[in-house]
Formats: structure tokens, C-alpha cells, sequence
């Protein structure tokens, strides 16, 4: 493999053997292969371990590719992967006084999955003090990938008459919106799940690839107006008491009025390696891990629904932070 890069150290509690890296197509990740303690070989996304090796999982690895990180020593990665090994309980603050925020993750498509999660935080605002006011806060990427992206929107439009809502963009709505201007061609959205958003809506996608491809208007006649409304409003960011809400995260050492776009809709490694303090704790998705990442200065919410048919709900009250997690079917 000629663009193969191989680390020269073996770390014999969690790898037997170098760790090679090497790039994939897409510029967001970086592909690992390894043997593990067993001497089984494994590779995979350097995504927090999904569909790993349980030994890998635990590893809740992170990484970005570009010219940066390829021109860094492998051994730099590895002591970057080891500082996310340590979990040690957390003590987080409470959420703002007189209110109780529900967080969701990455739906993805997965209607049914949302449908649950609706079904399980009604449970818990009847079970606790009617006193308290409540706000539902929706991490992003909404679309792709799943099945239903079309129903999931339709829910999300049905709660915000319902209840108090605040719904942030995703780097999914963020493509979306593109094909719809007209910006990107329907390949680059494609590959990253957008088939299964257009054939949700009813567009003849076979059709209209056998004619020569999909048109933003194509799509665009069949979305309701109600659907463009709403991934027009998406919000970047937002703030409530000791919390910050984004779907990706945020840049360290920048104001977060100064964060880019970009940034809070796509950022990965800069973030997730980062374990100093961003002066709250950072609520976030669209990195896929195993189960709610509990850190000392941030909370994964993104569970891979689409993959795991777990949509993860966090609560944030006075009491600080806890899981509301329906089980996988």
C-alpha cells in the first residue's frame, strides 16, 4: 500500500504490533489497521469504534485527514487517542433554574427511532415537578442515511407547535441546503446519505439517475414549503446556563461568537483530542460513539441511530446531567 503510513511503537495493552494509517476518500477520516490484544486484525473508520472489536471501542478514537495531521508523527496520534482511556466519574452543573433541557442526538432518518424518544421524554416531564419549564434542544442531522428523513422533519415541524423547541443545523442539512441552491451536484450529497433523503420525499431517483441525474428543482417540487422553513431557521449554536449546544463542536481558544460555520458543523479532531476547558461543558453529536460520552468538558449524544436504533436523550436539570436512553430493538 503506497500512501500507507506505519507507526513504529506497539502499545501491548490495546495493540500488538505497528497501527498503520492511511486515508481514505473522504476527507474527514483517517483508516487504522491493527491487531488486537487477541491478535485478531482489525480496520475500520476512526470513528469512536462503531462495529469494532469491543477493545477498540473503548478506545473512543478520533481523528481528522488533512495536510496537518499527515505530515505529524504517527506517535503524536497515539498519545492523543490515550488521554480519551482515562474516564473518571464527572460532576457536572446544573442546568438553568426553573428549567429542565432535553438534548437529542443524531437522528438520521430514523422516524421511528425520534417517535421514542418523543414517547420516552413525555414519560419522564409526566413522572417529575410540573413546575419546572421545559426545552428540547435537537443536536442536528436530522436527514441521510436513515430511511425516513422526510417523517423525521414532519415530527420535529408537529413538536415545535407542541412544545418549546430549539432545533441546530447539522452538516447533513447543511448539504442539503447546498443541492437545493444549486451549490453541489447530487453526488457529493449522495455519498454522504442523501439518496435515501431524496427517496423519502417520492422522487423518482432511479428514473431520473438513468436520465442522467438528479436536479435540485427535482427534489425541490416534492419538499413542503413547511420542510424548507425549517432547515432554513436551523440555529449554529446554542447557550443555556453552564451548557453550549452545537452539533459538532467548537474550536478551541475562540470566542464562540467568533466560530466559523464550518466549524461548528464539521470540526473533529481539534475538538475532540482537546481536554482543557471551553468555559462549559459542550454538548454535541456528529461524531458516532457507542454510548453517551461523558467528559469533563463535553457530552457525545451521537449514538449512530441510523446503524444502532439508539437515539440517546440527555436531561439537564438541577440535579446536573442524566442518560435517557431507549433501548435498542
Amino acid at each position: 500500500m503506497s500512501n500507507c503510513r506505519s507507526a513504529k511503537f506497539s502499545v501491548a495493552k490495546f495493540v500488538r504490533g505497528p497501527i498503520h494509517f492511511f486515508p481514505s476518500m473522504r476527507r474527514d477520516i483517517l483508516f487504522w489497521r491493527a491487531k488486537g490484544p487477541d491478535g485478531q486484525l482489525v480496520g475500520q473508520e476512526a470513528i469512536n469504534g462503531l462495529g469494532a472489536a469491543p477493545w477498540a471501542a473503548r478506545l473512543r478514537i478520533s481523528f481528522v485527514v488533512g495536510a496537518a495531521v499527515m505530515s505529524r508523527r504517527p506517535r503524536d496520534f497515539m498519545f492523543g487517542w490515550l488521554k480519551t482511556v482515562d474516564r473518571r466519574e464527572v460532576r457536572y452543573p446544573p442546568g438553568p433554574e426553573g428549567m429542565r433541557l432535553y438534548a437529542i442526538g443524531d437522528i438520521h432518518g430514523r422516524s421511528d427511532c425520534l417517535r421514542r424518544a418523543h414517547d420516552l421524554i413525555d414519560r419522564d416531564i409526566a413522572e417529575r415537578d410540573a413546575g419546572d419549564r421545559t426545552l428540547e434542544i435537537y443536536i442536528g442531522d436530522y436527514v441521510d442515511r436513515g430511511p425516513d428523513s422526510k417523517g423525521v422533519i414532519d415530527l420535529l415541524v408537529a413538536r415545535s407547535i407542541a412544545t418549546s423547541t430549539v432545533f441546530l443545523r447539522g452538516n447533513h442539512e447543511i448539504v442539503m441546503e447546498s443541492f437545493l441552491r444549486g451549490q453541489i451536484p447530487f453526488e457529493d450529497w449522495r455519498r454522504l446519505g442523501g439518496l435515501e433523503t431524496v427517496l423519502s420525499y417520492g422522487v423518482d431517483a432511479r428514473g431520473l439517475l438513468e436520465k442522467g441525474g438528479i436536479r435540485p428543482r427535482d427534489l425541490a417540487e416534492k419538499v413542503p414549503v413547511s420542510h424548507l422553513r425549517f432547515i432554513s431557521s436551523l440555529k449554529s449554536v446554542y447557550t443555556a446556563g453552564g451548557y453550549c449546544f452545537v452539533h459538532a463542536g467548537i474550536r478551541p481558544g475562540v470566542a464562540i461568537e467568533r466560530q466559523s460555520i464550518g466549524d461548528l458543523a464539521w470540526i473533529r479532531g481539534d475538538f475532540l483530542n482537546f481536554t482543557g476547558s471551553f468555559g462549559f461543558i459542550v454538548i454535541h453529536g456528529h461524531t458516532p460513539v457507542k454510548s453517551i460520552d461523558f467528559l469533563s468538558n463535553r457530552i457525545n449524544l451521537d449514538t449512530g441511530a441510523y446503524m444502532t436504533n439508539r437515539l440517546s436523550v440527555l436531561r439537564i436539570d438541577a440535579e446536573g446531567v442524566s442518560a435517557l436512553e431507549p433501548a435498542a430493538k
